[in-house]
């Protein structure tokens, strides 16, 4: 079974061998007790999230982690104006163990695994996170509903002084250009039996995006999903595409553009999702240069792959240059030529 693992806190409370596994409890085989305290501790956080309080989730923040919350105001800022009104509703909760862990013999700390099996199936929902110190945790998924659009606030809690005190946020949104993930999933299985890999690879991706509450999550279904999106790649992503290994499509002018990632956005509330592709550039240029470039390498990457074009709004391009500020662009499809 492939893991998954990343630092605690993607937008900036926490950083990051493998333990071995500790001990995860689902709600079904918690107490009412434990199950409300973890509940209760996540509405009360997700609340202060609706409303902007950074002062609050800071005071309700592990201290080592309070003292240099660093971006989470701006994160919590953009955050709320989307839940604001929203309804609150606890859908998962999981106790995970961490008492038993160890700090290697050089001081590092070993990745904790949690291993959840879900109402005594085989299914399970694992977690493998980074850099966690040894206690008694608590992972919360609480989605809001009835705002502007639907979106899933997740906590990393821990007990201190039998206390749940937060020690990790993890905001997404539940829909991209109105669809769910279940959606995207449904859709790229179509578009692999008409044979579109490109754009059910693409579309594997944002389902994705929108199940996985967070990157230290894995589950059994997540895992069928990726197996089913590694199945599709085309042959030109059969070894992935990266800086060491980009993809790599001629212009009609013979330039070669050398793609370093590709993906999806949803940044502009269209109603299809964008497609990103990061572009390698020995140097930016001045703006107008690079907008050209820019807008080349998106014709010349729809002219490689059409099929593009029909689920897509258009394309993010992304030129970058190690050690400056990336050159971004978009445009619609019907703008590329």
């Amino acid at each position: 079974m492939m893991r998954w693992k990343t630092g605690l806190l993607a937008v900036g409370l926490l950083v990051g061998g493998v333990a071995s596994a500790e001990v995860c409890t689902t709600q079904s085989q918690m107490t009412g007790a434990e199950r409300e305290a973890l509940a209760a501790a996540a509405r009360g956080l997700a609340a202060k999230v609706q409303a902007g309080d950074v002062s609050g989730l800071r005071a309700a923040t592990a201290a080592e982690y309070a003292k240099d919350f660093g971006g989470i105001g701006d994160v919590v800022g953009s955050t709320s104006a989307h839940v604001k009104g929203g309804t609150l509703k606890v859908e998962q909760v999981y106790l995970l163990d961490g008492t038993q862990l160890k700090r290697a013999a050089d001081g590092s700390v070993p990745d904790a695994q949690f291993f959840c099996s879900l109402n005594k199936s085989v299914a399970e929902a694992d977690f493998v996170i980074s850099g966690l110190a040894p206690g008694r945790y608590g992972f919360a998924i609480v989605d809001v509903a009835d705002g502007s659009a639907p979106w899933r606030l997740s906590f990393l809690l821990r007990q201190d002084q039998g206390q749940w005190v937060m020690a990790g946020f993890y905001p997404k949104p539940l829909l991209a250009a109105g669809h769910d993930g279940l959606w995207y999933w449904t859709q790229a299985r179509q578009m692999t039996m008409q044979k579109e890999r490109w754009n059910a690879w693409l579309y594997y991706q944002q389902a994705e995006n929108l199940l996985r509450p967070t990157n230290f999550i894995q589950s059994t279904h997540l895992e069928k999903l990726k197996a089913e999106q590694t199945a599709v790649a085309p042959p030109a992503l059969s070894e992935g595409v990266s800086a060491e290994s980009p993809l790599v499509v001629k212009g009609a002018d013979g330039a070669e553009y050398r793609f370093t990632a590709l993906g999806v956005d949803d940044s502009l509330g269209n109603d299809k999702v964008d497609v990103t592709a990061h572009l390698k550039v020995d140097e930016l240029g001045d703006a107008a240069a690079a907008r050209k470039r820019n807008a080349d390498a998106m014709a010349a990457l729809v002219a490689a792959y059409p099929e593009l074009r029909k689920p897509f709004h258009g394309v993010w391009m992304i030129a970058e240059v190690a050690g400056q500020n990336p050159f971004a662009t978009e445009q619609a499809m019907s703008q590329i030529h």
